[in-house]
């Protein structure tokens, strides 16, 4: 993912792309994470028509690429793409105390982040679900010894049964995301392995929920004590 595997003339389009103001706040945006494009109108106050052309502009550009929900597929979400990460710089976030992975079953994709960034961050995490599947599933536990990690404590656990309000939620799942309600939260839109059900699927979310966490966490500062010491 570095600039030497992009052409002058490829580079020069994302830059040009990243020239206006407000596609370089889109990009900030979608950096933590994936959003539809209403929602980035929203958190930008920007009308929605505008936010068409600006994102129309980006993925001339390479810079973003639209996915289609796997829960409503009326709605698509914007994400960027990893080639074009080289020329952009992580904004650094601030005040999270704990983060806690959440997908719809918590069975695979956030029992693997919650394990992986654990070992890239100090910062405690855990993981749940809106609708936690009694066990997890026999592939992550698999994928999860081939990288390394233990998954001989992980259990599921129900999202209700472990959010605190200071958490801050990231999403891997789509259907979880949509039905979230909670002031602090991203969105990872990581297709779900368990219906392909092969390793190669589970490796793949391995391998993106990997990358987004080594974007994320060196810009995630956690938040301090009254004392002043991080917590």
């Amino acid at each position: 993912m570095n600039a030497e595997r992009f052409t002058v003339a490829e580079r020069a389009r994302i830059h040009a792309a990243l020239g206006d103001p407000a596609r370089l706040a889109i990009v900030d945006t979608l950096v933590a994470g994936d959003a539809a494009p209403g929602e980035l109108a929203t958190a930008l106050e920007l009308p929605t028509n505008l936010v068409a052309h600006h994102l129309k502009v980006l993925e001339a550009a390479g810079v973003v690429a639209r996915t289609r929900s796997e829960g409503d597929r009326r709605r698509t979400y914007v994400r960027l793409r990893p080639e074009a990460l080289a020329s952009i710089s992580t904004p650094a976030l601030s005040g999270a105390k704990r983060v806690v992975f959440v997908c719809t079953q918590n069975s695979a994709r956030s029992q693997l982040a919650a394990a992986i960034w654990s070992r890239r961050s100090r910062l405690p995490a855990l993981s749940a679900g809106t609708q936690p599947a009694e066990r997890v599933h026999p592939r992550a536990v698999q994928v999860a010894r081939r990288h390394g990690l233990d998954p001989a404590g992980w259990r599921t656990a129900r999202l209700r049964d472990v959010v605190r309000r200071d958490d801050l939620l990231i999403a891997v799942c789509d259907n979880a995301y949509e039905h979230l309600e909670h002031e602090t939260r991203l969105h990872w839109s990581i297709p779900d392995p368990a219906p392909t059900d092969t390793d190669a699927a589970f490796e793949a979310a391995y391998s993106e929920i990997a990358d987004r966490i080594d974007r994320l966490a060196p810009a995630l500062t956690p938040a301090l004590s009254p004392e002043g010491s991080a917590r």
